[in-house]
């Protein structure tokens, strides 16, 4: 790996309110972002690592990467809009992310209820949303995510797992975070003046619509049923429940 140069940060000049800071190593991005949240920081920081050593997934789940292979970063917003639409923060960074990579490299990527990015049904990035309530009235958001571009595949840690390089693709970790920082706010401010303007470009990219699902529920149940649908609050739609992404430990095909 130490052929993967660093990030060139003059090359990392997004449009609009973003503050990008880039650091050699950070154990979460998510959890370093939140405390400078909690400290006052603006909205549009953005924080950047070249290795991160304890990312964090849903529910707990850790992760590490070596130095220099994927994006991880963590962005940090302050939306006014009620709270029942903060579900959609992360399906937010998702669409952009699928906007980024399609743009920059041609892959068709699509998206997996709550927080995969996919090429055809492989993961290529994990996405997660954090709340910080600290200031009640004006609650703030850290969407963070990975995204796998340097690893062969020998180097991937699951056969599910892929990489831009896996798949043939190239785009340089700087040009592929500028992408997914400009269509992140361009469809944030959208969001924001109409919290369901977004809705439909998210069905049109989501797989897990229309798919026989099994859903494996907090407690060690599950629920199968066909996935028919996400409504106006990011939820998944399965035999006549609306299921938040707090609600689910895992979602899988169904038989």
């Amino acid at each position: 790996m130490n052929e993967i140069p660093p990030l060139d940060r003059n090359a990392i000049r997004p449009g609009g309110f973003w503050r990008v800071e880039v650091v050699p190593e950070a154990g979460s991005t998510n959890t370093e972002l939140i405390a400078r949240s909690r400290e006052g920081a603006p909205e549009g920081s953005v924080l950047v690592t070249e290795h991160q050593t304890a990312g964090k997934g849903r529910l707990g789940r850790g992760f590490t990467t070596p130095p220099r292979v994927a994006l991880t970063f963590s962005l940090l917003i302050r939306p006014e809009v009620p709270a029942e639409q903060l579900g959609w923060v992360s399906p937010l960074m998702g669409l952009a992310a699928v906007a980024a990579v399609r743009g920059t490299t041609g892959l068709d990527t699509r998206l997996k209820w709550p927080n995969d990015l996919l090429v055809a049904e492989t993961k290529l990035a994990g996405i997660l949303a954090e709340a910080d309530f600290s200031d009640p009235s004006h609650p703030a958001i850290v969407v963070g995510m990975g995204l796998n571009v340097s690893q062969t595949r020998d180097e991937l840690p699951v056969e599910t797992a892929t990489s831009l390089r896996a798949e043939g693709a190239h785009t340089l970790r700087e040009t592929l975070l500028v992408a997914v920082l400009e269509e992140f706010e361009r469809r944030y401010t959208t969001w924001k003046g109409d919290p369901g303007a977004i809705a439909d470009e998210y069905r049109d990219v989501c797989v897990t619509i229309g798919r026989r699902v099994r859903v494996h529920l907090p407690g060690g149940t599950f629920l199968d049923g066909t996935a028919t649908g996400v409504d106006d609050q990011a939820r998944l739609l399965v035999a006549g429940r609306a299921l938040s992404a707090g609600d689910v430990v895992h979602v899988r095909p169904g038989e």
